[in-house]
Parts: C-alpha cells; sequence; structure tokens
C-alpha cells in the first residue's frame, strides 16, 4: 500500500503525511520544491493542475489523498483508474451543507461529482474551519497585543489538522467507503475565547477587537476575490452554514478525543514568535 498525498506541504495534506509517517503507512508527497519529508514518505515533483507532471507516479498507488477545486480533474482521475488507484480520499468542506452555488461550495461539490463518477472507491471529508487560521493573526500579534476578529460572536468548532489527517489514513487503507464524513472540533469557541485561549499559550495579555459587520465586510472584500468574500460572510454572518455544532465523528472513526484548540496552540507556538 501506497498513498499519494496532494497539498503535501499545507495544512490538511502535511497532517496526512505526518499520520503515514507515524503509523509507517508509505507515501508519496506532491510537492513543487524540494522540501523535508518524514522517513518513509518520498517526494513526487509535479503541478495538481498539470496532470502529466506527476502521472509517472502513480502506478504502485493504491489511494490518493486529494484537494479539491484543482483543474484537469477528470484527467487525473482516469490516469489513477488506469494506473490502478482503488481510493480517492477528498478534502471537501462544511459549505457543503448550505447553498452549493456559493463560489467556495461550487468547486469542492465539482470535485465531489468527479469522483463519485470515477471508478474508484471514495470518501469525502467535510471539515470545519481549522484551528490553524488562527495563524491569520500573526501579523497583528508582530504589531501589538490587539486583536481584531471578524464575526465576534460566532461560536466555531475548529478542528485540528491532525485529526483530518488521522481520519484521511483510516479511510485511505479501506474505512468509510462511500461515506461523506462531517468532521468538527471537540468544543466550540467564539473567535474572542479563541484569542483567550493564544494568550494563555502565549502568556501574552492579548485582547480581542470584535469587529463590527460593516468593518468585516470591508476587510473580507479588500482581501480576496469578491465571491469568495461574499461566500464567507454568508457562513459566519448570515449563518448558512452551520460550524457551530460539534459531532462525535472524530472520536468514532479514530478512537482519541478530538484535539482541543490548547494542544494546537501549543505544538504551534513558536510559530507566533
Amino acid at each position: 500500500m501506497t498513498i499519494l498525498i496532494t497539498g503535501a506541504t499545507g495544512n490538511a495534506g502535511g497532517a496526512v503525511v505526518q499520520s503515514l509517517a507515524e503509523q509507517g503507512v508509505p507515501g508519496r508527497a506532491l510537492v513543487r520544491t524540494a522540501t523535508d519529508l518524514p522517513a518513509g514518505i518520498e517526494p513526487v515533483y509535479g503541478d495538481l493542475n498539470r496532470p502529466e507532471t506527476f502521472v509517472g507516479a502513480l502506478p504502485g498507488v493504491s489511494g490518493i489523498f486529494l484537494l479539491s477545486g484543482y483543474e484537469r480533474l477528470d484527467e487525473l482521475l482516469a490516469n489513477a483508474v488506469r494506473a490502478g488507484v482503488r481510493k480517492v480520499v477528498v478534502l471537501s468542506s462544511s459549505s457543503l451543507d448550505g447553498e452549493l452555488t456559493n463560489a467556495v461550495a461550487a468547486y469542492h461539490h465539482a470535485t465531489e461529482q468527479a469522483v463519485r463518477a470515477a471508478d474508484v472507491e471514495w470518501t469525502f471529508l467535510r471539515p470545519n474551519s481549522f484551528m490553524s487560521n488562527t495563524l491569520r493573526w500573526r501579523d497583528q500579534l508582530r504589531a501589538g497585543d490587539e486583536v481584531r476578529v471578524q464575526f465576534p460572536e460566532v461560536p466555531v468548532s475548529t478542528i485540528h489538522p491532525r485529526d483530518i489527517g488521522d481520519i484521511a489514513v483510516r479511510a485511505l487503507q479501506g474505512a468509510h467507503d462511500s461515506e461523506v464524513l462531517r468532521l468538527t472540533g471537540p468544543v466550540a469557541l467564539t473567535p474572542v475565547e479563541q484569542v483567550a485561549v493564544l494568550a494563555e499559550t502565549l502568556g501574552r495579555p492579548l485582547t480581542a477587537y470584535p469587529m463590527s459587520r460593516a468593518e468585516t465586510h470591508a476587510e473580507l472584500h479588500t482581501t480576496m476575490p469578491e465571491p469568495y468574500a461574499a461566500a464567507i460572510e454568508s457562513f459566519f454572518g448570515d449563518g448558512t452554514v452551520d460550524e457551530t455544532s460539534v459531532n462525535t465523528t472524530v472520536t468514532d472513526a479514530t478512537g482519541h478525543p478530538a484535539r482541543t484548540l490548547q494542544t494546537w496552540t501549543q505544538e504551534n507556538r513558536a510559530l507566533f514568535g
């Protein structure tokens, strides 16, 4: 068994790499340039938007951890089927619980539909927002102890990327075929409460500035394309997607409790230096 991990240097793909290495499962990490990888994980140099760049790495691969939203997906899947790939685990999104026509849900939905149509087994992972999104506050923390937070009154049960990685590895080894897994963290915290957790970990007197809806709207629309800004504002401002509820999927699938934000911040405190 060998697993190909796309997005291997990102939050979720990197977590799958870690989980594979920890369990001693061989892997091939799709990367653009040389990077440090754990023992048992070999690099594959290529571009996910250009399936021909890594088609030679597919023979011998039993499963693929696949990110959503990339070009020429049908070609990639056809290459995989010809090479004997049996299982595809897709990193999808909680946004599919809501309106499928918004910019975020649309590309995840298109990926799921393409994989359903391919001659492979599949599992779709639909996680909440990642705990690693806390890193978006780094620049503010370099400037001082005040953190401007969007949607300050909306609690979210954020998820540790390693919990996604652990479940993905189980699925890539044959579990959860034809299942859609909705993944949450262990507790729902508002952004203000998340800042308090980070303050405790860093030992700093951080305070959260609760941004108004108008301030949040302006910031979103100056930092990302309009369709994506509108989707995020709809999810958290209008409540079209529920990331507040907590479920037991992580525990049920892995046998261990979902990791906490305290754990994530302690593991990654050096990134805020």
